[in-house]
C-alpha cells in the first residue's frame, strides 16, 4: 500500500503498485493528459512505470525542461520510426538528444538528400498525428539479442553485447518499429508537434575514425509551434551573423586543412583580438594581478601529479626528445604553480593573483571542429588566485565582479549563472568537497544572485561556478568559470605553500578562474553577436578618410597620421575611385565611420562625416571629431547597432 507524496506535501494512498499515470489521473484529467513521465524520488520513470513502495512523485509534464528533454528523445525515435517506413533496410545506431533537438546515426548505402529530409519530417508528423502510444518492455537479455537479430540491427547488437552484466533492457515499441532505450519516453506520440529536420552530417561509429562513417540526421524539437517558429528564426538570423562567413568578407581569419582547429588571424582580426586583450590585461592590473608566461611544453610527470594526465591524456597532444616524455599543455595552473612554488610565500603575502593570456593544446576531434568556437590551439585568459580558506569568500566574489563588469563592457547584461557540484570520479576527500561546495554556494547567495545547481558537472579537482551569457538573438554561449581547489596543491599533487602565522607551512587554496575563456572563442561571438558591426571602441578599423580627388590624398594622409598619434585606429583611402564607390565598401567592411575630404574640406580643415548606419553627421573640425569618437569609445559595448 505505497504512499505517495506529492510536491505540495500532500499524499496519497493505494491499494497496491500503482504507475505515475494512474497517480495523475487521481489528481485530475487535465494533469494526466499532460503527465509526460513522473520523477520519482528524485529519479525520472515512465509514466506506465509502477511505484510499489512510499515515493515522492512529481509529476512531469511539458511545462518542464524534463519534460521537453524527453520529447526531443521520443523524436528520435520517431525519426527511426519513419526511416524504418520508407527505408526497410536502413540499420539504426544511436540517436540522443542534444541542444534543442536530437539526432539519429543510420548506416544505409543510400544518400540522404535534403528533399529526403523533407519527405522523412512530412512522415514524422504524420505518425504523430495519429497519437499512438507508445509501449515499454523490459526485457530479457536472450530475447533483447532475438528481437534485433531478426531486424538485422547490428549496431544495437553490439551495444547489448557492450553490457555484459545487464540481464534486461529497456524496449520501447512504437507500433511496428521497436527501439531500444533507458528512457524515459512520451506515453504516446501526440506529445511531439512541433518539429523539424535540419540537417545531415557524417559520423563515425561510436566517434572512432577506424569505424565505418555513418549518416547522422540532425532535427530539432520544441514545446509548441511558436518556439519552434522563433528558434528557427534565430537560427536564420545566426546563419547571417556566422563568424566563418564574417571572418572571411571582413577579412579576420581563416581555418584550413594544414592545421585543423587553429586559426590564421589576419591584421584586421589580430588588431581585434588585441583588443579583446588589452582589455583584460588593463583589467588585471585594476585587479592587483600579476602576469607570467610558463612553457607551452611541459614533462609528462607534472601532469601525472596534477591529475591531468589520467583525466585528459587522450586530448593532449604529446611529444618525445632524449628519452622523456612530454605533454603540449592542455591548461595552465600546474605551470602557475611551478611559479608559485619558485618564492617562499608568507601568509601576509596572499592572496597571490597570477594570470596568463596561456595558449593551450587539446586534441578535439575533428568532427567536433567549429571556426573559432571549437579549436584545438586557443588562449585562455586564465588566473590562479592563492589564499587563505578565510579569503575565498572575497576572492570569489571579486571574480564575480569582474565577470559582470567584463560582460557589459562587452555588450552582455543577460547572465545565466550555474553552480556545479562534485563528480563522479574526483580527487580529494568529501570533506574537502562539502567546505569547496558550501563556500561557492554562500558566497553566490550573500551576493543575491539566482542560480541553477548542476549536480556531478564539477571539475575533477573543485566544485565550479558557471557564467553563461545571451547574446542579441537569445544564444547561450558557456564563458566565464571560477572553480575552488583544494587538492592540487596538496603534498601529494604539486605540494604549493606558504608559511602561516605559526611558522609552519600550510597548502593554500587555489581558486581558478577564466572570465572570458577562450579568446579565440570569445572573438567568434563578439563577430556574431555585433554582426561584424563592432562597438568603435572594439572596431578592427575605427574611422576611414576617403579623398574625392588625386589633390586631396596629401590632406587626408596628414590627418590619418595625426589620428593614429591620438590612439585611433584610422585608415586612409586615397584609390583612383569614386568617392560613392569608397563609401559603399567601407560600410559594407562595418567600418564605424567614414570621412570625406573634398575641396571645401581641406580649406576649412575640416571632414564630412558619415556613421556606419548612412547617416550623414555633417562637417567637424579635428578637435571635435576627437570629442565625438572619444564620447562614443567611452560608451564600450552597451549599445548593440541593429
Amino acid at each position: 500500500m505505497p504512499i505517495i507524496t506529492l510536491p505540495d506535501g500532500s499524499t496519497r494512498q493505494f491499494d497496491e503498485a500503482v504507475s505515475v499515470m494512474q497517480v495523475a489521473e487521481s489528481i485530475g484529467t487535465g494533469l494526466a493528459k499532460a503527465t509526460v513521465a513522473g520523477r520519482v524520488n528524485g529519479q525520472l520513470k515512465d509514466a506506465c512505470d509502477l511505484i510499489s513502495e512510499d515515493a515522492s512523485l512529481e509529476i512531469v509534464t511539458m511545462k518542464d525542461e524534463d519534460g521537453v528533454h524527453i520529447m526531443r528523445h521520443s523524436c528520435a525515435h520517431l525519426l527511426g520510426h519513419a526511416l524504418k517506413q520508407l527505408y526497410p533496410d536502413v540499420k539504426m545506431a544511436i540517436g540522443p538528444v542534444i541542444d534543442n533537438g536530437f539526432y539519429y546515426d543510420i548506416d544505409m548505402e543510400y544518400k540522404i538528400t535534403p528533399d529526403d529530409l523533407k519527405k522523412i519530417e512530412k512522415r514524422m508528423k504524420e505518425l504523430a498525428k495519429t497519437k499512438y502510444p507508445v509501449i515499454k518492455k523490459m526485457l530479457p537479455r536472450d530475447e533483447a539479442i532475438k528481437t534485433f537479430e531478426e531486424r538485422g540491427e547490428e549496431y544495437k547488437l553490439e551495444l547489448i553485447r557492450d553490457l555484459p552484466d545487464e540481464s534486461e533492457f529497456g524496449f520501447y515499441f512504437h507500433e511496428e518499429y521497436v527501439d531500444m532505450c533507458v528512457g524515459p519516453h512520451v506515453p504516446n506520440m501526440g506529445f511531439t508537434k512541433a518539429f523539424a529536420l535540419t540537417h545531415v552530417a557524417g559520423a563515425y561509429w561510436r566517434g572512432n575514425s577506424d569505424n565505418k562513417m555513418l549518416q547522422r540526421i540532425y532535427g530539432i524539437a520544441f514545446a509548441d509551434k511558436q518556439a519552434l517558429k522563433d528558434y528557427q528564426l534565430m537560427m536564420e538570423e545566426a546563419e547571417k551573423r556566422d563568424h566563418r562567413k564574417l571572418g572571411k568578407t571582413l577579412d579576420l581569419f581563416h581555418v584550413e586543412d594544414i592545421s585543423p582547429g587553429m586559426a590564421f588571424w589576419h591584421p584586421k582580426g589580430t588588431t581585434l583580438y588585441r583588443v579583446v586583450e588589452q582589455y583584460m590585461r588593463d583589467q588585471l592590473v585594476a585587479n592587483d594581478y600579476e602576469e607570467i608566461r610558463t612553457p607551452l611544453i611541459m614533462d609528462r610527470s607534472l601532469w601525472e601529479k596534477s591529475g591531468h594526465w589520467d583525466k585528459f591524456k587522450d586530448n593532449m597532444f604529446t611529444t618525445e626528445t632524449d628519452n622523456r616524455d612530454y605533454a603540449v599543455k592542455p591548461m595552465n595552473c600546474p605551470g602557475h604553480i611551478q611559479v608559485f612554488n619558485r618564492h617562499l610565500t608568507s601568509y601576509r603575502d596572499l592572496p597571490v593573483r597570477i594570470a596568463e593570456f596561456g595558449t593551450v593544446h587539446r586534441n578535439e576531434p575533428s568532427g567536433t571542429l567549429h571556426g573559432l568556437m571549437r579549436v584545438r590551439s586557443f588562449t585562455q585568459d586564465d588566473a590562479h588566485i592563492f589564499c587563505t580558506e578565510e579569503q575565498i569568500k572575497s576572492e570569489v566574489q571579486g571574480c564575480i565582479d569582474l565577470v559582470y563588469q567584463t560582460y557589459a563592457d562587452f555588450g552582455f547584461d543577460n547572465i545565466a549563472v550555474k553552480l556545479s557540484t562534485r563528480p563522479e570520479q574526483r580527487v580529494g576527500s568529501d570533506e574537502v568537497w562539502d567546505l569547496a561546495e558550501a563556500a561557492l554556494q554562500q558566497t553566490l547567495d550573500e551576493a543575491g544572485l539566482e542560480y541553477k545547481l548542476q549536480p556531478g558537472e564539477g571539475a575533477f579537482y573543485g566544485p565550479k561556478i558557471e557564467f553563461q551569457l545571451k547574446d542579441c538573438i537569445g544564444r547561450v554561449w558557456q564563458c566565464g568559470t571560477i572553480q575552488l581547489d583544494f587538492s592540487m596543491t596538496q603534498a601529494e599533487r604539486l605540494n604549493a605553500t606558504y608559511v602561516g602565522q605559526d611558522n609552519e607551512k600550510h597548502h593554500p587554496v587555489m581558486i581558478h578562474r577564466a572570465i572570458l575563456g577562450s579568446l579565440e572563442r570569445f572573438v567568434g561571438i563578439l563577430v556574431e553577436h555585433y554582426e561584424g558591426k563592432f562597438p568603435t571602441w572594439l572596431a578592427p578599423t575605427q574611422l576611414v578618410i576617403a579623398s574625392i580627388a588625386d589633390v586631396h590624398n596629401e590632406y587626408v594622409d596628414k590627418m590619418a597620421k595625426k589620428l593614429k598619434k591620438h590612439g585611433f585606429r584610422a585608415e586612409s583611402d586615397l584609390r583612383n575611385e569614386k568617392v560613392g564607390f569608397k563609401i559603399r565598401e567601407h560600410t559594407m567592411q562595418r567600418v564605424p565611420y567614414i570621412l570625406v575630404v573634398g575641396d571645401q574640406e581641406m580649406e576649412n580643415e575640416t571632414f564630412n562625416v558619415r556613421a556606419r548606419g548612412g547617416e550623414n553627421l555633417g562637417s567637424f573640425s579635428f578637435d571635435q571629431l576627437i570629442d565625438l569618437l572619444n564620447n562614443d569609445i567611452s560608451n564600450l559595448g552597451r549599445v548593440v547597432e541593429a
